[in-house]
C-alpha cells in the first residue's frame, strides 16, 4: 500500500566539474538540484510511494527551474512554498584513487529555505496529510529558526501518530568550532521523537559522546546502538560500513537493528561512478521497507542494494526502481539485458 511521505528539507544546486577535473582546473559547470530531502522522497516516490517535499523554493526562475526538476522526479509540490531570492549551492570536485571527492559549499546561510520565517509552515495540516516525515543532521545545522520548523514539525507528525525518521548526517564543516557540543542537544532532542534513525558506532560516539573500549567497528556498533535504542527508545536504527579498495572500488554492508537484534546484509563490492546521494539510496530502501513491512533480513538486503546501484549513476539522486533492486538482489550482475 503506497504511504504519502514527507522530507523536510533544503533544495540546493549541484554545481559539478566535469570528469574528475579540479575547479582550478575546469571551466565549465553541470547543473543539477538535490538535497537529502530530495533524493530520499523521489527514491520513495520511484518505490511507489506518494513523496512530498516541504521546502522553500526562491520566487525567482531559479526556484521555477527547481521545481521543475523536482517534477520530473515524481516529487509532489503541494507542500513547497515560494519566497526570497537564493538557493544553497554545492560545487563538486569528483575524487579518483587516493583523493576524495571535494563539496564546497556557497550561498547556504541566505538561501530561501534557510532564512524561511515562522509561519511559513502549516505543522498541524501537514501533520494531517502524511504517515511519515524525514529530517536530517544537515538541516539541523542551519540556524535557530529551521531547527525549530524542524523539531514542531516532527511533534506534530507525532502526536498524530505518523513515523518520525531522522538520519544523523553530520557535517563538521556545518557547525563549525567545538561542533560536536553545539550539535549534541539538538541531536538527542530529535532522537527522543525519531521511531526510525540513520546512525552508526561514529554517530553514537562524536555526536552523543558515548565511549566504547572496542576497537573494531562491529564491535563498537553492536555495544553502542543497543544503547542509543534503549536510552532515547528508537524502534529502528540502520546504517552502514564502508571499506575503499585500491582499485578505487568500494565495499557496503547494511545493518539494521531492531526488536533488540542486528541483522546485516551481504558485503556488496562495486566500481564507483558517483558517490554522492548513496547513504541516502540506503535510507530510502531501509524506508521503504519498514513502512511496507518486509522482513527484516529483505529490508536490510534492499536498502543495502538501493545503495550499491547509487553510486552507479551520474547525480547525487537515486534512480532505481523497487524492480532494478529487486533483480540486483537475485540476479548476476553486470548482464546485458535482453
Amino acid at each position: 500500500m503506497p504511504k504519502n511521505i514527507a522530507a523536510f528539507g533544503e533544495v540546493m544546486m549541484r554545481l559539478q566539474v566535469p570528469g574528475y577535473e579540479l575547479l582550478s582546473q575546469g571551466n565549465t559547470l553541470n547543473y543539477s538540484f538535490s538535497g537529502t530531502g530530495v533524493n530520499v522522497i523521489s527514491a520513495l516516490a520511484r518505490f511507489g510511494h506518494n513523496g512530498h517535499l516541504i521546502t522553500r523554493l526562491p520566487a525567482n526562475p531559479l526556484g521555477d527551474a527547481a521545481a521543475a526538476y523536482l517534477r520530473k522526479l515524481g516529487i509532489t509540490s503541494t507542500l513547497m512554498s515560494r519566497g526570497g531570492s537564493y538557493i544553497g549551492m554545492y560545487f563538486l570536485e569528483n575524487g579518483f584513487g587516493v583523493r576524495s571527492s571535494r563539496v564546497t559549499y556557497s550561498n547556504r546561510l541566505e538561501s530561501s529555505f534557510n532564512t524561511s520565517p515562522e509561519g511559513t509552515y502549516d505543522y498541524e495540516a501537514i501533520a494531517e496529510q502524511i504517515d511519515a516525515v524525514h529530517f536530517c543532521g544537515i538541516t539541523l545545522a542551519m540556524n535557530e529558526v529551521v531547527r525549530q520548523h524542524m523539531k514542531s514539525l516532527a511533534r506534530a507528525v507525532k502526536q498524530r501518530g505518523g513515523t518520525v525518521i531522522f538520519d544523523c548526517n553530520y557535517r563538521p564543516s556545518h557547525w563549525g568550532e567545538n561542533g560536536y557540543e553545539k550539535a549534541k542537544p539538538h541531536y538527542e532532542e530529535m532522537l527522543q521523537l525519531a521511531d526510525i534513525v540513520m546512525m552508526n558506532e561514529k554517530d553514537a560516539m562524536l555526536t552523543l559522546g558515548m565511549s566504547t573500549d572496542k576497537v573494531e567497528r562491529e564491535e563498537q556498533l553492536e555495544e553502542l546502538i543497543p544503547a542509543v535504542a534503549q536510552q532515547y527508545g528508537i524502534h529502528t536504527i540502520a546504517g552502514t560500513h564502508r571499506s575503499i579498495h585500491s582499485d578505487n572500488s568500494h565495499s557496503l554492508r547494511g545493518f539494521i537493528f531492531k526488536d533488540r537484534t542486528f541483522t546485516y546484509s551481504k558485503t556488496l563490492t562495486f566500481a564507483v561512478y558517483d558517490r554522492i546521494g548513496a547513504g541516502d539510496a540506503f535510507a530510502s530502501g531501509v524506508i521503504h521497507g519498514e513502512l511496507e513491512g518486509y522482513p527484516v533480513e529483505k529490508t536490510a538486503q534492499y536498502a543495502a542494494t538501493a545503495g550499491m546501484l547509487a553510486h552507479t549513476v551520474v547525480g547525487d539522486t537515486p534512480m532505481a526502481s523497487a524492480e532494478d533492486i529487486l533483480r540486483t538482489m537475485t540476479q548476476s550482475v553486470g548482464d546485458v539485458e535482453r
